[in-house]
């Protein structure tokens, strides 16, 4: 049978400076998604890649000497070896500065200006550099740009337009037709509210200050404006031409979920897709808008000083544990923080304690009371009831959470498991068990029912821990771990020897590496 498809991107990271923790967070956010739908039997496709035209790349080249395509080819590098250490499953990793694609966007905007959505004519506004946008008075926070919150300055330049006004009622209708399209809720009313609703500008689409961008074919004194080419990338990467589309692309489009940051939602939400529209194709199927990592409650930036890597807190805690903090201290709608203290409290409290301690007491005691064989399961007692349905029915809710992208629920569900499981290791002292010889049946019985309870929690933990759920099953020397095995309590097979413990995550002395990360 044919597997039902699933194509999920991210934004494409712009090459302008190295990745921070933040950035880091929506590669991580969508590999889980994307580990988790190949679990469960999807066939996915899952694609990120680097944003590499526009001014603020020719003034970046600019300022220390380089051309241009020498910068964005070591920063598209550097992005990918980042992306590469959270071990992050993507199938296509795509760059804007590759032929193909540009040869298509330049097909697309001739094609729009054919058709009428596209005129020319002079724009005169207030731009904000960093985020090649412009704004209106309106739109403004205190003065500011609203995405990024610096200065704009006043501009004017001759530039193509696209008429944006062809679709908007069109787009409106599909809002209104289409209520999860843009998520959270709170997302699709910031959109709506603060820019649709009173009225949508004629987008500019071509540029003339400057020469880093896709020369507009036609009138090569212009350059496509770094929206309208950085958003083609989810389909020219497909396949996607004006005269033809790849197998790949028909398989694949719709897209089913972009995964992007709050801060480009309007150019994801508006302008994609009355692209899309002009275009004559489909619309994805979901826009989720997912919330910022704040540092100690503030936006990282390099003026505050308060930029965090990924990469290097991975070398001091791990990469698990990293992706752990990312995924699971971030709420579902709202912005998350992060400390070193939080990090410190979460990886002892949950992947030290309830974790790692629960892996390494029950494949010890295994070893310690049975030699490290797997025994059979054959005198149960009611307390083991409550344990097993709850690992066996964690499943769907793991499901239903993933199916709402709440990642951070779907963990808890998880977790709940490990930690259900030290409990029965209280409600049934093995150790007590053990000392007792005709009580060798029931001891075989409890270890049995935490082993598969932990083989359980590994397979789910695959998605979001991937490393550590190799490293599960590894000590647990079994294979046995499709989601398929799951569906009931009988994985862990008989006889097998289990391999020697090793701690997953060692307890980290706070206060000494607070000390080392301040002298960093």
């Amino acid at each position: 049978m044919e597997k039902e498809k699933f194509y999920i991107a991210t934004a494409i990271a712009y090459t302008s400076a190295k990745p921070h923790l933040g950035n880091t967070y929506e590669i991580v956010l969508a590999d889980a998604i994307a580990r988790y739908k190949r679990l469960t039997g999807y066939d996915v496709y899952f694609q990120t890649g680097t944003d590499e035209h526009g001014q603020k790349i020719e003034g970046k080249a600019a300022s220390i000497n380089k051309d241009p395509q020498e910068f964005v080819d070591e920063m598209s590098l550097e992005i990918r070896r980042i992306w590469d250490s959270m071990n992050t499953s993507y199938d296509r990793f795509v760059r804007t500065t590759n032929p193909g694609h540009e040869k298509v966007v330049a097909k697309v905007f001739k094609k729009l200006y054919d058709q009428g959505d596209i005129y020319k004519g002079y724009y005169e506004g207030l731009y904000c550099t960093p985020c090649e946008s412009f704004f209106t008075d309106s739109q403004l926070i205190d003065g500011k740009c609203p995405d990024c919150g610096r200065d704009v300055h006043q501009e004017k330049e001759e530039a193509y337009f696209f008429k944006l006004s062809n679709y908007t009622e069109k787009l409106e209708k599909y809002l209104d037709e289409h209520p999860d399209f843009i998520e959270p809720i709170s997302r699709k009313n910031e959109i709506v509210n603060n820019f649709i609703k009173p009225g949508v500008q004629d987008l500019c689409v071509s540029r003339t200050t400057f020469n880093w961008g896709i020369p507009v074919d036609f009138d090569p004194k212009h350059v496509v404006y770094v929206w309208l080419d950085a958003l083609l990338n989810y389909i020219t990467f497909l396949g996607y031409d004006i005269d033809s589309q790849s197998e790949e692309f028909k398989k694949y489009w719709p897209c089913d979920l972009h995964l992007i940051g709050k801060d480009i939602l309007r150019f994801h939400t508006i302008y994609w897709p009355i692209i899309l529209m002009a275009l004559d194709l489909p619309l994805p199927k979901k826009i989720f808008g997912h919330p910022w990592l704040l540092f100690g409650n503030d936006k990282m930036s390099k003026s505050k000083g308060n930029i965090v890597y990924a990469d290097d807190l991975a070398s001091i805690f791990g990469v698990d544990a990293v992706r752990y903090y990312l995924l699971h201290e971030i709420p579902f709608a709202n912005d998350g923080n992060y400390t070193n203290e939080l990090l410190i409290d979460c990886y002892n409290s949950d992947l030290a304690n309830v974790l790692g301690n629960l892996v390494n007491r029950t494949i010890s005691m295994c070893h310690k009371y049975f030699d490290g064989e797997v025994m059979e399961a054959n005198c149960p007692e009611a307390v083991d009831k409550e344990l097993i349905d709850l690992v066996l029915k964690t499943n769907e809710i793991v499901e239903e959470k993933m199916n709402g992208y709440r990642i951070a629920e779907a963990i808890d569900a998880i977790f709940e498991i490990f930690k259900r499981s030290n409990k029965y290791i209280d409600e049934t002292t093995p150790w007590l068990l053990a000392k007792d010889e005709t009580k060798k049946d029931r001891l075989a019985t409890v270890l049995y029912n935490l082993l598969e309870s932990i083989r359980h929690g590994a397979v789910l933990l695959g998605a979001f821990l991937p490393d550590t759920s190799k490293e599960i099953f590894h000590q647990l020397n079994t294979e046995n771990n499709q989601y398929d095995s799951i569906k009931d309590f009988t994985g862990m097979d008989i006889g097998i020897h289990l391999n020697n413990p090793h701690p997953l995550f060692d307890r980290i002395d706070k206060e000494k590496t607070l000390d080392e990360l301040s002298t960093k």
